[in-house]
């Protein structure tokens, strides 16, 4: 048994966070929780749902409601270290990032923010988030897979491959696909920069392809990106699928709350194997 501050302490434990980040949080909490629902996206729906299944607690992924649902902002500086870890500058990184962060923020501001938070309340159900330290594991386990599995002469196809070893990744529907480069293609250095509120955007890629970053791996890209990068010409860009990806911190972290005695019921998109 485990309440919900323990819950999201372990999430920050398993991603080698200090403190909860503002796209994440508790918005109804329990003492006493023994049965989890989780899923990628939840809805009120889901709440009946989960009151019908018997469930203690709803843990979402993505950002439901409250602060968390228009803090994905607030995350995306993280950005910033990733782009060090490449040789990008932090003056450059942050110049190059703030465009993405101020339209996120603009875009979240006017959301019904707290629509699945009240009927939460309501019913009694309680209900947390947690969105970037899961996506931190899901990177951590993405880049250890590439880094162990590729070398000076892989291609883009290789990178594809590789990530269809991890087993969220293996299925016919929405899995790794190349967006800009060829199979046959070098893939040089391969990044991936999954855990960050979202997709930096052209700006933040042309950065990373210009520090020597020859493949990035992402969880998904905007249109607006994807044509940017081929523009450019210079960089290879690998989507990894974003329910495929979600589900690979998401399973780890529904693992650990098993080894802990708590029943996990997965459910909301989450590819569990």
């Amino acid at each position: 048994m485990m309440n919900t501050k323990e819950i999201m302490d372990l999430a920050l434990e398993m991603s080698g966070m200090d403190e909860v980040p503002g796209d994440s949080g508790i918005m109804v909490p329990c003492d006493e929780v023994k049965t989890v629902m989780m899923g990628i996206d939840i809805d009120t729906a889901d709440l009946f749902l989960a009151r019908e299944l018997g469930a203690d607690l709803v843990i979402a992924h993505h950002p439901v409601s409250g602060a968390p649902a228009v803090g994905l902002h607030t995350v995306m500086k993280r950005q910033i270290e990733l782009m060090m870890r490449c040789g990008i500058p932090i003056n450059k990184a942050q110049k190059v990032l703030q465009k993405r962060i101020d339209a996120t923020e603009r875009g979240a501001h006017p959301k019904n923010f707290d629509k699945v938070g009240q009927a939460a309340k309501l019913i009694g159900m309680p209900l947390m988030n947690i969105h970037m330290p899961l996506d931190i594991i899901t990177e951590n386990i993405i880049q250890a897979a590439l880094d162990s599995g590729l070398n000076d002469e892989s291609t883009v196809g290789d990178v594809v491959e590789t990530l269809k070893q991890i087993p969220e990744y293996q299925g016919d529907v929405s899995g790794p696909t190349i967006r800009v480069g060829g199979a046959k293609d070098y893939a040089g250095k391969v990044f991936a920069s999954v855990a960050g509120g979202t997709n930096g955007g052209p700006d933040v890629m042309k950065a990373y392809f210009e520090a020597g970053v020859g493949t990035l791996v992402l969880m998904h890209i905007p249109e607006d990106g994807l044509n940017a990068v081929k523009e450019q010409g210079i960089g290879n860009v690998v989507i990894a699928g974003h329910m495929r990806s979600d589900s690979v911190g998401i399973n780890k972290f529904l693992d650990a709350l098993g080894d802990r005695g708590l029943e996990t019921i997965p459910m909301g998109g989450i590819l569990r194997q």
